[in-house]
């Protein structure tokens, strides 16, 4: 059993940063595929930001690419995601995801094929 605790959610100002940080036991983390979700009021949970379990392959959404990046540290067993210039509407409760099976770099972008996602941190951006 695989368990994921997001830290680092919190109020900014649009134009502000913040980083998200998820830990992750088990022994086998530098194996999974780690994702980012977000859901905001009223919508469907959306993918965010994925990296492969070596770290060579990262992908984003295009609605926050080249502002937010998504890294991981496999001798702490943590991924982070730092989000630069934000905008009101990156307004969400962000997830934390792991995917077990790490060959499965072309399914990333879909949330059903995560097994473990962590209880989500709230980030709130003012305009």
């Amino acid at each position: 059993q695989v368990q994921l605790v997001e830290s680092g959610g919190g109020l900014v100002q649009a134009g502000g940063s913040l980083r998200l940080s998820c830990a992750a036991s088990g022994r086998t983390f530098s194996r999974y595929i780690m994702g980012w979700f977000r859901q905001a009021p009223g919508k469907e949970r959306e993918f965010v930001a994925a990296i492969s379990w070596s770290a060579i392959n990262t992908d984003y959404a295009g609605s926050v690419k080249g502002r937010f990046t998504i890294s991981r540290d496999n001798a702490k067993n943590t991924v982070a995601l730092q989000m630069n210039s934000l905008k009101p509407e990156d307004t969400a409760v962000y997830y934390c995801a792991a995917d077990d099976n790490g060959s499965k770099w072309y399914l990333r972008r879909n949330e059903y094929e995560y097994d473990y996602w962590g209880q989500g941190t709230q980030v709130t951006v003012s305009s």
